[in-house]
């Protein structure tokens, strides 16, 4: 088997920042502005350790530079370059070596988001791929659960060897960047993806939200998250709109798509970026973080909230600072029975790892395990 490899430098630029996502140049260059630092080569990087770990000489044709071959530089792999092209840093790259590595290679691994699996869709349609999660939002069923779950399970593939692999069918899905900054979710389906048929290893595709009935009991159970905490806590509250009930119960507007800070008595930071929250944890004494879960996924950290940045987990406590909501209904239906995390630090997302209650209402909790992905 070859794997064909292909980078998106950018992707996740916008997380941390609270841009939600990098579809743009004029995003991109805001997101360098305000400090983001690129993360997908050294998640990529890490996958690929893993596999030339398990697997050393595999055959790979990778993208130029940064756009592959320049994370792969060390690694015991059988490492050939596409030929070199111009990089223009927008989709367009993805989709001029994806093209050029039809009929040359039997799988395609890219790191990014959403918005690269469309490309890669775009460029090869019928080409088996497989995306090591490197974006803000990733709602699509084409990813891993994490760059080392990447890892293992592309080295699961080259040791069952080529023809004994089934295939799955999954959906790609993007939001509209633009309308999700305005507070407006779009979602659309781009298309249909055949992928590595390891279920326990990729994430599933983002369920849609549930009936908004089930959010009154959330609101109840919100009302005692903010009557149990001294008027000086600070709680961090992440996106969506289980967990926004918090912000409700304290008499403000949730940026339902941003990540907020309040204590009881003030409203402290909106639509807050991982510095802000740094800051913010540094001067307090006590702080609990209010997180939702992603529909079917299960994701609580790591899918669209990177504000809430590996250093402020750990500051505020780690898992016994955590305070999540969802409904029974959507605990229910997620495709596996458990919560990931995938913080970017291995460690921190084994210490968040073991059980933990999850509000589904006044009164009521429902015993949950976080794992980390």
């Amino acid at each position: 088997m070859r794997l064909g490899v292909v980078i998106n430098p950018v992707a996740g630029l916008g997380g941390a920042v609270g841009l939600k996502g990098t579809d743009g140049r004029d995003i991109v260059t805001e997101a360098l502005r305000r400090g983001a630092e690129p993360q997908s080569g050294l998640r990529a990087r890490h996958a690929f350790e893993i596999l030339a770990r398990a697997c050393p000489g595999v055959s790979v044709l990778a993208g130029p530079g940064q756009a592959g071959v320049d994370w792969l530089t060390g690694l015991d792999l059988d490492v050939q370059i596409l030929p070199a092209q111009p990089l223009l840093g927008t989709g367009a790259d993805t989709r001029e070596m994806v093209a050029a590595m039809r009929g040359q290679i039997d799988l395609i691994v890219f790191a990014g988001g959403d918005g690269t699996a469309r490309d890669v869709l775009a460029a090869a349609p019928g080409l088996p791929m497989l995306g090591i999660p490197c974006g803000v939002k990733m709602h699509s069923g084409v990813f891993a659960l994490s760059p080392s779950t990447a890892g293992h399970l592309l080295a699961d593939l080259l040791a069952a060897g080529a023809g004994r692999s089934s295939l799955s069918e999954v959906e790609i899905m993007d939001i509209d960047e633009a309308a999700l900054r305005a507070g407006h979710i779009a979602p659309r389906l781009y298309g249909v993806a055949s992928v590595p048929s390891r279920p326990r290893r990729m994430q599933a595709a983002k369920g849609q939200p549930g009936p908004r009935d089930d959010q009154a009991a959330l609101a109840l159970a919100a009302q005692e998250i903010v009557a149990g905490v001294s008027s000086d806590t600070l709680l961090i509250v992440g996106p969506g709109r289980s967990a926004g009930q918090v912000i409700s119960a304290l008499g403000h507007v949730p940026t339902l798509l941003g990540v907020d800070a309040v204590t009881p008595g003030a409203l402290i930071a909106q639509d807050a970026c991982a510095e802000t929250l740094k800051a913010l944890v540094a001067q307090t004494s006590e702080t609990r973080i209010v997180l939702g879960v992603t529909g079917q996924q299960g994701f609580v950290l790591g899918r669209g909230n990177q504000q809430i940045h590996a250093d402020v987990i750990r500051a505020a406590g780690g898992r016994g600072a955590l305070e999540i909501l969802a409904t029974r209904t959507k605990l229910a239906a997620l495709a596996q029975p458990c919560l990931w995390v995938d913080t970017g630090c291995a460690a921190l997302d084994q210490s968040l790892s073991g059980y933990v209650r999850v509000r589904t209402g006044p009164g009521e909790t429902q015993m949950m395990r976080i794992r980390a992905a």
